[in-house]
């Protein structure tokens, strides 16, 4: 029998706050993330995609490596009970591997799937369900972006270990790595994955892993937004490009360019877009295993181990903030 959920939301979700922020995304014609999840057809989009798209779900090679990490991020860990924070959970199926491990290790655990989907975190507490009694699992939905008091929420503590799975390529750096820092005490640690430029050539890599992203599944999770506001399809024309961001960073970002004039109206706000215009409507860094190294010491986080897919597509790094002396995992 299935059992009820209770899910905190944090103010980052409430709906006055989501309201601000939709109207920020049409004003500043970027679109925040978030709103690509925001509905249960939008979760269950995303969740098709991500099965066909994403190398941890058809690449052995790359599901190997994860597994290979969590074994030995497990094997270090010493603490006895365990608070496994998974931050950006979507469907929570990582978590749910690495819960399994960390249970077979003799830990005790408890699981917070975070997500700014409530949808999303049921999915993965449903997945944890299969490793964890129902009491030990705690769905927390939240904005990352704007949440500023997520220590005191989650409760951190030494025996936390924080996973940020396939989340850091759709933020910008200078505003998320900070706030991973700022969630890690002397003994935690985060592991977390990164999308990969592969190969030598950063900019043939870029060309290598767009059709990833530009193809017609993708259009469609990411045409669900415009099209649920009223936005038609014929009124314009999405496109994805390979673009250099700041840091020297590169980046596949999806368009929608208005062929024609086109109004949204959000309530009584109006807002107006003219032929020639275009709305950002995604983006996703690709990083190469150098520059996770350079851009995590630019904030004080260090990589401890790292595990690359063959491929080069994909990576998981285990990170504490950086210190003085050799660092220690909980203990």
């Amino acid at each position: 029998m299935k059992t009820a959920a209770s899910v905190t939301i944090h103010p980052s979700q409430f709906p006055e706050q989501v309201r601000r922020d939709l109207l920020a995304s049409l004003r500043t014609r970027r679109v925040n993330h978030k709103f690509h999840y925001d509905s249960v057809k939008q979760t269950q989009k995303w969740l098709a995609l991500h099965q066909i798209y994403s190398p941890s779900r058809n690449d052995v090679e790359c599901a190997a490596t994860y597994d290979h990490a969590f074994r030995a991020a497990t094997g270090q860990i010493k603490a006895r009970q365990i608070h496994l924070i998974g931050l950006g959970c979507g469907g929570g199926q990582k978590d749910a591997r690495l819960l399994k491990l960390l249970k077979s290790a003799g830990k005790s655990c408890f699981y917070t799937p975070c997500d700014v989907s409530a949808a999303m975190t049921l999915v993965a507490r449903a997945a944890a369900l299969k490793v964890l009694p129902p009491g030990n699992c705690l769905p927390f939905v939240c904005d990352l972006a704007s949440a500023a008091d997520l220590t005191e929420s989650f409760g951190i503590r030494d025996s936390s270990l924080i996973t940020f799975f396939g989340m850091i390529p759709n933020f910008e750096p200078q505003m998320i790595l900070p706030k991973l820092a700022a969630l890690l005490r002397r003994k935690n640690f985060l592991l977390f994955s990164a999308n990969l430029s592969p190969g030598d050539n950063y900019s043939a890599g870029m060309k290598r892993i767009l059709p990833q992203y530009d193809n017609a599944r993708t259009h469609d999770w990411l045409m669900t937004f415009l099209l649920d506001l009223g936005v038609e399809r014929r009124d314009g024309e999405l496109r994805f490009a390979i673009e250099t961001g700041g840091f020297g960073l590169k980046r596949v970002v999806a368009r929608f360019h208005f062929r024609r004039n086109c109004r949204v109206m959000i309530e009584a706000d109006t807002f107006e877009f003219r032929r020639g215009e275009n709305i950002r409507l995604f983006f996703s860094y690709r990083y190469t295993p150098e520059l996770v190294h350079k851009h995590l010491a630019r904030h004080g986080l260090k990589v401890c181990d790292a595990w690359i897919v063959p491929s080069g597509e994909e990576g998981v790094f285990l990170c504490c903030k950086r210190q003085g002396g050799a660092a220690a995992l909980p203990g």
